[in-house]
């Protein structure tokens, strides 16, 4: 009987796509990208840039809004979680003794509920030490330091042999710019110390910003950083606050930049990859923090992987990727629902996503090619890929308007099953991928007939970024010399590839 009824569940798995070795199943590199395996927990509303990631209507203490979201969390591949903070303006989200509680008397506190809806799925948590006062918290304050490691104390005998108790996140978000401020060097070996104290073999993170503007090359970058005492640094990409007009660029070589430092330090190198844009104006606290298109995330996980980080996790994820059935919906409508799909269909190997991310980690290749009617068409079978700045030499640039594209693919007789083009997206500078692509093929060059046509989907939360996306035509599974592509826009195209027949280089 107990082997029929395995075997029912095992057939009631595959016919519903779902795998039997549970969520973390996914948590594997998809073309040489990681995923995003950890994310934030904020439990405040602080200001008007959660309004929609904990809106105002929601009660942020209700324990099945928690639980609910950590299970869908997990259902995404999330093996961390990071509370930003337990404490906000002098009252606490867990049961203390020190403060005030935020939820109502004779109610699970939210962080029970996540702690214990953690363990249950088996996730890891970092605790948060904050915030003593609110999300200004200051540590050279003799006050609010002394805040936090009173809470750090009630927060040990209260969690520290609870099955989800990972280790402590310590908010001490100060800027590495130009190098990593002795103060804040001081501040975190002293809550590290306290927390090595108080829950012995535990890790300890930090989340710091200011990669855009480091002195990487200067010594005494290296030298802070070598004093510092935690076993993880999660470093902000800063993609999404739009430290620069193009940040992606000198994130890749950051990346690496850190890499090669943190080989010679006894401290893990994390991402924090940022997955929001912003409604209005940037790094504004009046405005609220949205879903980014995916194909922007997805370049930032690449650009982190190619570095080798050993984990990538993000603030934050839940909200800004809203599962549709959740019978939580906190995000941007619609928005937040689309970020979702996008990214479980990437987690899942759909081929679009597969091929954008290893084009994003330069392996994959296209069938030989040949375009010899103009300079910007011969540019889109040279093998030469763009980064997200207009000003990239790489990129092929067609006015608005209509263009037909002429190829030939040469006397290799193998069926055509697959064409990708890659473009570039920036709304600010009316540059955008075409509102039609299609797709002609011909056996002489001279007659075509048209097997495929698309209209391509834009982002709308698009008032800030550069990103890089494609438009895919699969499963074509033809024989033909000749190929017409052909596209009208009203924006700016830049174009940097066609693929035909795309593969990825096994390294």
């Amino acid at each position: 009987m107990k082997r029929l009824f395995l075997i029912l569940t095992i057939c009631l798995y595959v016919l519903f796509g779902l795998s039997p070795l549970g969520c973390h199943g996914q948590n594997k590199a998809i073309m040489g990208v990681k995923p995003i395996t950890g994310t934030w927990i904020n439990l405040a509303y602080q200001d008007v840039r959660n309004k929609y990631t904990n809106p105002q209507h929601f009660d942020h203490t209700d324990p099945a809004l928690w639980r609910q979201k950590v299970k869908e969390l997990s259902e995404m591949g999330i093996e961390y979680l990071v509370f930003m903070a337990v404490a906000n303006e002098g009252k606490a989200y867990y049961p203390s003794k020190l403060m005030p509680h935020v939820y109502p008397s004779g109610k699970e506190s939210p962080v029970d509920a996540i702690m214990d809806m953690a363990g249950e799925l088996g996730l890891k948590v970092f605790m948060s030490t904050g915030w003593a006062k609110n999300q200004d918290d200051n540590l050279q304050d003799p006050a609010i330091k002394q805040r936090q490691l009173q809470m750090m104390e009630e927060l040990a005998v209260l969690y520290k042999n609870h099955t989800a108790f990972y280790g402590w996140y310590l908010p001490v978000e100060d800027c590495l710019c130009p190098i990593f401020a002795e103060h804040a060097v001081q501040a975190v070996n002293t809550l590290v110390e306290k927390a090595k104290a108080l829950t012995p073999g535990k890790k300890t993170l930090i989340s710091p910003y200011g990669i855009v503007d480091s002195a990487f090359d200067d010594p005494a970058y290296e030298k802070q950083l070598a004093k510092l005492k935690v076993d993880i640094i999660a470093y902000q990409d800063e993609v999404g606050c739009v430290r620069e007009q193009f940040p992606l660029p000198r994130l890749k070589r950051n990346w690496k930049k850190l890499r090669a430092i943190h080989d010679k330090l006894d401290i893990a190198l994390w991402a924090n990859c940022e997955t929001f844009t912003w409604e209005n104006h940037t790094n504004d606290r009046s405005s609220a923090l949205i879903p980014a298109a995916y194909p922007r995330l997805l370049s930032q996980q690449a650009a982190a992987s190619a570095a080798e980080v050993e984990t990538i996790i993000s603030f934050m994820m839940y909200s800004l990727f809203d599962k549709p059935s959740s019978s939580f919906q906190l995000g941007q409508p619609g928005c937040s629902n689309k970020a979702y799909m996008n990214y479980m269909d990437w987690s899942r190997g759909e081929t679009y996503w597969g091929l954008l991310g290893a084009s994003f980690m330069g392996t994959l290749k296209s069938k030989n090619s040949v375009c010899t009617e103009s300079k910007e068409c011969g540019m889109l079978v040279d093998s030469r890929l763009s980064e997200e700045n207009p000003k990239d030499p790489c990129w092929a640039v067609f006015t608005p308007g209509y263009h037909e594209l002429l190829f030939d693919l040469g006397t290799d007789d193998s069926p055509l099953d697959k064409v990708m083009l890659r473009g570039l997206n920036y709304v600010p500078e009316n540059i955008g991928l075409p509102e039609t692509v299609s797709l002609s093929v011909s056996d002489d060059g001279k007659q075509y007939h048209l097997i495929s046509m698309k209209t391509v989907e834009h982002w709308p939360n698009a008032k800030h970024d550069a990103w890089i996306e494609g438009v895919l035509f699969d499963k074509l599974n033809l024989k033909s010399r000749y190929v017409k592509v052909a596209f009208e826009s009203s924006y700016q195209v830049y174009l940097d590839e066609i693929f035909f027949n795309p593969t990825v280089i096994k390294e």
